[in-house]
């Protein structure tokens, strides 16, 4: 073949090797974009859910606030039926003591007019001393008796007449005190009485005054209630729709995995194939020069086909764990190390993911296939990302540096490994150690 005709061969496969590996690339940059979008889908869905919480919380305390608002009115509409009970009672009791006061009044009526015929009799008694000369002497009286007999009817007469007026002015006396007495103590009743039920009516307003105020409050929470309903119906709503979103990029994602995974496939059986063509035309030579001195044998990785991806301490294991937020799944192991140290692919494959992602940080993720299944891992936490999307990497190849990105608390590699395709929250993760040493 001549120079020329080999230059126009080898032209014609960079060709076709770009055509080939231009959509591989634009579409592993397109799986990235999902992706990334998904984790924006994911992480408004947190936030909204978040935000539906609070509103819960706060419709909880506002529900714990009108409980109580509505107990305090309950009480305050116990106290007004207590108070309007206890007015109705002082009023049927000025009732009742207008009625004596009515009684009274006729007693007074009667008391007054045996004082007025008292009053006239003594003012009478008064004009008939006058009119005898000033006096009445009784001693003359008693001695104009004519005989013994007369003089005891007359003493008799005169005792008579002086006990009558004392009587007189003993129940002038009384009765003028008894009726300064009743007036007094029906008044004070009266006035006391009338104290009371302002007293009552005072604090009955005042009570209505408060249920008034409690009652507005009552409103300005049923409002409130309402009002966060409205915006938590409409947070649900947004929630329902990013899950949906993020339902439909998973799909999409899914299909763009399986395709890169495909690709991991047919790249690791040409792999096998070229090494087995090598392994072959080893042997012939060896034979054919009746020697195997010449033949070195390729150097071998696990057997479950993954190299340890960097070097350093093995800190924390795949599993349970708490480090300081509560117990949490740790879905691969961390080998810590110093900033910008080495970490290479574990397996050749796609670069299905590369950059930043929440909490891992700068993160990596790698597509393979290993002995004809789908496998996924992933290289968080770098200081440094050396490949990009779409892009095929050799197993052993750098795929950035060791670093403290994302929810790390020092600088080390987060390293997990999926059977099949990597699917985020929805794990297949299994533990790292045992398919590589640690």
């Amino acid at each position: 073949m001549s120079t020329k005709s080999k230059w126009m061969l080898s032209g014609i496969s960079s060709v076709l090797a770009l055509t080939i590996l231009m959509p591989t690339v634009a579409n592993a940059d397109k799986l990235s974009d999902l992706e990334q979008k998904q984790q924006e889908a994911l992480q408004q869905k947190n936030e909204l859910t978040s935000d539906i919480s609070k509103k819960n919380e706060k419709m909880t305390e506002n529900a714990s606030k009108l409980e109580k608002l509505m107990a305090k009115i309950e009480d305050l509409n116990r106290k007004i039926e207590e108070t309007t009970a206890k007015i109705d009672s002082v009023q049927a009791d000025i009732d009742y003591t207008k009625a004596e006061i009515d009684e009274l009044k006729k007693s007074i009526e009667e008391l007054e007019r045996k004082i007025a015929e008292r009053e006239a009799l003594l003012e009478e008694r008064a004009r008939a001393i006058q009119k005898s000369g000033g006096s009445v002497d009784y001693v003359d009286v008693l001695l104009g008796a004519n005989n013994f007999v007369d003089f005891i009817d007359r003493f008799s007469a005169v005792n008579t007449l002086i006990e009558a007026d004392r009587e007189i002015m003993r129940e002038q006396a009384a009765d003028k005190k008894l009726l300064a007495e009743q007036k007094a103590q029906v008044e004070t009743k009266l006035a006391e009485q009338e104290q009371r039920r302002a007293e009552l009516v005072a604090l009955n307003d005042k009570l209505n005054g408060q249920k008034k105020e409690q009652a507005g409050f009552v409103e300005e929470l049923k409002a409130e209630q309402k009002r966060l309903a409205k915006e938590k119906s409409k947070l649900v709503q947004q929630r329902n729709e990013a899950i949906n979103v993020s339902s439909k990029l998973e799909k999409q994602i899914e299909k763009e995995q399986n395709r890169l995974a495909e690709l991991a496939r047919k790249a690791e059986a040409e792999r096998q194939r070229k090494l087995a063509a090598e392994r072959k035309a080893a042997a012939q030579k060896a034979r054919a020069s009746n020697s195997m001195s010449s033949y070195t044998a390729p150097a071998k990785v696990s057997s479950s086909g993954f190299i340890t991806p960097t070097s350093g301490r093995f800190t924390s294991k795949f599993g349970w764990r708490n480090i300081g937020d509560g117990p949490e799944f740790h879905q691969g192991v961390d080998i810590a190390n110093s900033v910008g140290t080495n970490v290479k692919a574990a397996a050749s494959g796609y670069v299905s993911f590369s950059g930043s992602m929440g909490g891992y940080g700068n993160v990596v993720i790698l597509t393979h296939s290993i002995n004809g299944q789908t496998h996924a891992t992933v290289y968080a936490h770098l200081n440094s990302i050396d490949v990009s999307a779409g892009q095929e990497v050799s197993q052993g190849q750098r795929v950035g540096g060791m670093g403290n990105t994302g929810r790390s608390t020092g600088s080390h590699l987060h390293f997990e490994i999926h059977v099949g395709p990597w699917n985020g929250a929805r794990t297949n993760a299994v533990n790292p150690a045992s398919f590589v040493s640690l």
